[in-house]
Order: structure tokens, then sequence, then C-alpha cells
């Protein structure tokens, strides 16, 4: 990901609704959630979500298709594992992870550097 990139993402993210928004729609994987269902699991007003919504949409976090009546929204999981990768890329300046880290790292990354997983 370009550094452009990552801070819209990370700024569409850094707001209570929003990043509760984003973890919903992890949580619902690749099927996603209609709008309506979004808006009483976080308990925020249809007005208030779609203006969230789109935030997270220009940043490229979720992604919307249309079935019957409803607007279904999902996380855009290549964007979600671009950030992390992003912010993980040079994790321990490329040194072998310590204790604090070694749970950031995923379980192959941990092998190659020396942690036990």
């Amino acid at each position: 990901m370009e550094t452009k990139q990552v801070i819209t993402a990370l700024s569409a993210l850094a707001q209570e609704s929003r990043l509760a928004v984003f973890r919903l729609l992890v949580q619902a994987g690749p099927e996603g959630m209609a709008a309506s269902r979004i808006s009483e699991q976080i308990g925020v007003a249809p007005s208030s979500l779609s203006f969230h919504l789109k935030d997270m949409s220009y940043a490229g976090l979720i992604s919307s298709r249309q079935e019957g009546r409803f607007i279904i929204y999902s996380a855009n999981f290549a964007t979600m594992n671009g950030l992390i990768a992003f912010l993980t890329e040079n994790c321990c300046g490329g040194n072998l992870c310590g204790p604090a880290c070694a749970p950031a790292c995923e379980p192959s990354q941990a092998k190659s550097k020396g942690v036990p997983a």
C-alpha cells in the first residue's frame, strides 16, 4: 500500500462508530451485512451510519453490493491485510522478534524469525 492510502484508511478507522462497524463487518466475513442490521448491531442512527459507510468505502475498507432491495456491506479484506502488512513490514527491524511482538507476527513469520509460535 502507498502511504497516502494507509493514512486514508487509518483516518477512516480513527472514529469509534466506524471502527465498530469495520470490526463487525470483519466478523461477518465475506457475506457481509445489510445496512439496517449494522445500524441495529452498532446502535447508530441510519443517517449517521450512511455517512460512516461512505467514509470507509472511500478509504477502500469496505465494499457494497445490491441484493434485492438491500445494500450489503462487507469488509475489504485485501485492504485490511495490506494495511496490516504495511504496519508490520519491518517488524523489529528485520531482527528476531522478541516476546513483546511475537503474538503480532504470523505463525509462519515467527518460526522463520526463530520465535516459537
